[in-house]
Protein backbone atom coordinates (compact mmCIF):
# COMPACT_ATOMS: atom_id res chain seq x y z
CA UNK A 1 0.00 0.00 0.00
CA UNK A 2 1.01 3.37 -1.04
CA UNK A 3 0.15 6.58 -0.29
CA UNK A 4 -0.63 9.50 -3.30
CA UNK A 5 -1.81 12.79 -3.27
CA UNK A 6 -5.66 13.05 -4.69
CA UNK A 7 -6.16 15.37 -6.77
CA UNK A 8 -7.92 17.49 -4.47
CA UNK A 9 -4.90 17.46 -2.45
CA UNK A 10 -5.96 15.26 0.04
CA UNK A 11 -3.38 11.95 0.96
CA UNK A 12 -5.09 8.87 -0.11
CA UNK A 13 -4.05 5.22 -0.13
CA UNK A 14 -3.19 3.14 -3.18
CA UNK A 15 -2.91 -0.70 -3.28
CA UNK A 16 -0.01 -1.99 -5.62
CA UNK A 17 1.43 -5.15 -6.10
CA UNK A 18 3.77 -6.59 -3.87
CA UNK A 19 6.82 -7.83 -5.93
CA UNK A 20 10.04 -10.29 -4.63
CA UNK A 21 12.25 -11.70 -6.59
CA UNK A 22 13.56 -15.67 -6.42
CA UNK A 23 17.46 -14.28 -5.91
CA UNK A 24 19.47 -11.31 -5.07
CA UNK A 25 20.50 -11.52 -8.69
CA UNK A 26 17.70 -11.29 -10.69
CA UNK A 27 16.12 -8.71 -8.52
CA UNK A 28 19.57 -6.60 -9.49
CA UNK A 29 19.37 -7.42 -13.36
CA UNK A 30 16.19 -6.40 -13.05
CA UNK A 31 16.55 -3.36 -11.35
CA UNK A 32 19.75 -1.59 -12.15
CA UNK A 33 19.93 -0.71 -15.69
CA UNK A 34 23.06 -1.33 -16.42
CA UNK A 35 23.49 -5.23 -15.04
CA UNK A 36 20.17 -5.51 -17.12
CA UNK A 37 21.85 -4.40 -20.25
CA UNK A 38 25.15 -6.32 -19.82
CA UNK A 39 22.70 -9.65 -19.20
CA UNK A 40 20.04 -8.99 -21.51
CA UNK A 41 21.02 -5.82 -24.02
CA UNK A 42 18.87 -2.56 -23.51
CA UNK A 43 15.95 -3.61 -25.40
CA UNK A 44 15.12 -6.01 -23.20
CA UNK A 45 16.47 -4.41 -19.77
CA UNK A 46 14.01 -1.55 -20.92
CA UNK A 47 11.03 -3.52 -21.28
CA UNK A 48 11.94 -5.60 -18.42
CA UNK A 49 11.66 -2.28 -16.70
CA UNK A 50 8.52 -1.39 -18.08
CA UNK A 51 6.56 -5.05 -17.17
CA UNK A 52 8.01 -4.43 -13.56
CA UNK A 53 6.43 -0.63 -13.28
CA UNK A 54 2.93 -1.52 -14.53
CA UNK A 55 3.04 -4.77 -12.40
CA UNK A 56 4.07 -2.80 -9.72
CA UNK A 57 1.17 -0.63 -10.15
CA UNK A 58 -1.33 -2.76 -10.98
CA UNK A 59 -3.70 -3.43 -7.69
CA UNK A 60 -4.08 -6.98 -8.84
CA UNK A 61 -3.18 -8.97 -11.69
CA UNK A 62 -6.36 -8.53 -13.21
CA UNK A 63 -5.31 -4.99 -14.13
CA UNK A 64 -2.58 -6.71 -16.35
CA UNK A 65 -5.22 -8.10 -18.66
CA UNK A 66 -5.98 -4.69 -20.09
CA UNK A 67 -1.97 -3.61 -20.55
CA UNK A 68 0.70 -4.34 -22.69
CA UNK A 69 2.42 -7.64 -22.33
CA UNK A 70 -0.01 -10.17 -22.98
CA UNK A 71 0.11 -11.37 -19.61
CA UNK A 72 -0.73 -15.06 -19.67
CA UNK A 73 -0.88 -18.40 -16.93
CA UNK A 74 1.73 -20.79 -18.32
CA UNK A 75 0.68 -24.51 -18.84
CA UNK A 76 2.34 -28.42 -18.92
CA UNK A 77 4.93 -28.42 -16.37
CA UNK A 78 4.92 -24.98 -15.65
CA UNK A 79 1.02 -24.68 -14.59
CA UNK A 80 0.95 -21.77 -11.51
CA UNK A 81 3.63 -19.65 -13.43
CA UNK A 82 2.81 -16.52 -15.40
CA UNK A 83 4.51 -14.69 -18.30
CA UNK A 84 4.51 -11.57 -20.17
CA UNK A 85 5.92 -10.83 -23.62
CA UNK A 86 9.03 -8.95 -23.70
CA UNK A 87 11.18 -9.20 -26.77
CA UNK A 88 11.28 -11.48 -29.85
CA UNK A 89 10.76 -15.22 -27.69
CA UNK A 90 11.45 -14.01 -23.87
CA UNK A 91 9.50 -13.51 -21.54
CA UNK A 92 9.57 -12.18 -18.06
CA UNK A 93 8.05 -15.58 -15.69
CA UNK A 94 6.52 -15.17 -12.62
CA UNK A 95 4.22 -16.71 -9.95
CA UNK A 96 2.00 -15.75 -7.12
CA UNK A 97 3.24 -15.81 -4.09
CA UNK A 98 0.43 -16.56 -1.60
CA UNK A 99 0.23 -20.40 -0.90
CA UNK A 100 -2.23 -21.36 -1.61
CA UNK A 101 -2.51 -19.44 -5.06
CA UNK A 102 -6.37 -18.19 -4.75
CA UNK A 103 -8.40 -19.66 -6.72
CA UNK A 104 -12.28 -19.25 -8.68
CA UNK A 105 -15.01 -21.51 -7.90
CA UNK A 106 -14.55 -23.31 -10.53
CA UNK A 107 -11.06 -23.75 -10.55
CA UNK A 108 -8.26 -22.06 -12.31
CA UNK A 109 -6.29 -18.99 -10.73
CA UNK A 110 -8.52 -15.90 -9.62
CA UNK A 111 -6.65 -12.76 -10.97
CA UNK A 112 -8.25 -10.46 -8.90
CA UNK A 113 -7.18 -11.40 -5.60
CA UNK A 114 -3.82 -11.88 -7.07
CA UNK A 115 -1.79 -9.04 -5.55
CA UNK A 116 1.82 -10.21 -4.69
CA UNK A 117 4.13 -12.13 -6.76
CA UNK A 118 7.96 -13.72 -7.20
CA UNK A 119 9.74 -13.11 -10.41
CA UNK A 120 11.12 -16.42 -11.39
CA UNK A 121 13.36 -14.99 -14.42
CA UNK A 122 13.48 -13.68 -17.37
CA UNK A 123 13.86 -16.68 -20.37
CA UNK A 124 13.21 -18.46 -23.20
CA UNK A 125 10.59 -21.33 -22.44
CA UNK A 126 10.01 -22.32 -25.90
CA UNK A 127 12.86 -23.88 -26.62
Amino acid sequence: MATTESVSGRPRQTFTMEITFKSKSLRKRCTDGKTGIKKWGQRRTQLVGRRLDDLEAAPTLATMRDLPGKCHELKGDRVGELAMSLDGPFRLVFEPTEEPAPEMKGGGLDWERVTAIRILGVENYHD
